[in-house]
């Protein structure tokens, strides 16, 4: 009659032990810390490895120290320019002080997100586009020591802010790509009158030489006579000398300054 409320006792018995050590016992991770309560007060950060607690009087909230990867969502931002553009990005931050990430802020990944989205159109809103398109880079770093200085309080270090894609109108993208077009063909006409102007340049010297070397004049004389003859099989040709046609140059020198007087 005595064997079966002995068993019961010993089941409930059992019950208040396995209950005791799961509400006692903690195992964290590598990168994870243990804010631990006591009766409602802050007592310590533990971890990692195998945690004791007091069962119902000590509490504990689970914090990683892992880089958390947030994206922000896509953000409706009118320039200084006054364009209107849809902006997203990404922000990479951890938690250096889990006691302040817990105490310090109801919920740090929520306001991190939240204030990262005000942040984004704040900034972004103080810049014209083209700096936008242009100056990224300074731009993330910009937006990294803003978000970082406000987070700092709650124990979050923000390493890298990237701003991922902006969307432009349709009508902005069609003028841009007007510009861009029209930038290619200033380009392409500079390029071309720089080749023409140097050209001319090196016409210019070549006469000159050729001006006061006669010797240079005859050896391009022959050079021409090679090019013909190898061109033109069947045309005969005949050289004559530079020197037979100097008085007839000379001729025409002087009718030209009689005409002139």
């Amino acid at each position: 009659m005595n064997t079966l409320p002995i068993s019961a006792s010993a089941i409930v018995i059992l019950l208040f032990l396995v209950f005791v050590l799961s509400s006692a016992i903690r195992i964290l991770r590598e990168y994870e810390r243990g804010v631990v309560f006591r009766l409602g007060r802050l007592m310590a950060v533990r971890g990692p490895g195998l945690i004791l607690l007091i069962p119902v009087i000590d509490k504990m909230v689970k914090v990683s120290l892992r880089t958390v990867v947030m994206d922000v969502p896509p953000q409706d931002i009118i320039t200084e320019d006054n364009v209107s553009i849809k902006v997203n990005a990404v922000v990479y931050f951890r938690v250096l002080q889990p006691q302040k990430a817990i105490v310090e802020v109801e919920n740090y990944l929520v306001a991190t997100s939240q204030f990262s989205q005000t942040t984004l159109r704040s900034v972004l809103g103080q810049s014209e586009l083209d700096d936008l398109l242009s100056q990224r880079e300074k731009i993330n770093q910009k937006l990294q020591q803003i978000i970082d200085t406000h987070t700092e309080p709650w124990g979050i270090k923000v390493s890298n802010v990237e701003v991922k894609q902006i969307d432009l109108p349709q009508e902005m993208q069609r003028a841009m790509a007007k510009q861009a077009e029209a930038e290619r063909e200033r380009r392409s006409k500079v390029i071309a009158a720089e080749g023409e102007y140097q050209a001319s340049q090196r016409l210019a010297d070549a006469a000159r030489i050729l001006s006061d070397q006669p010797s240079a004049l005859t050896l391009r004389y022959l050079q021409t006579l090679r090019e013909i003859a190898t061109e033109n099989n069947s045309t005969t040709i005949f050289p004559v000398p530079i020197d037979l046609l100097t008085p007839f140059l000379n001729m025409d020198k002087g009718k030209g300054k009689l005409m002139d007087s």
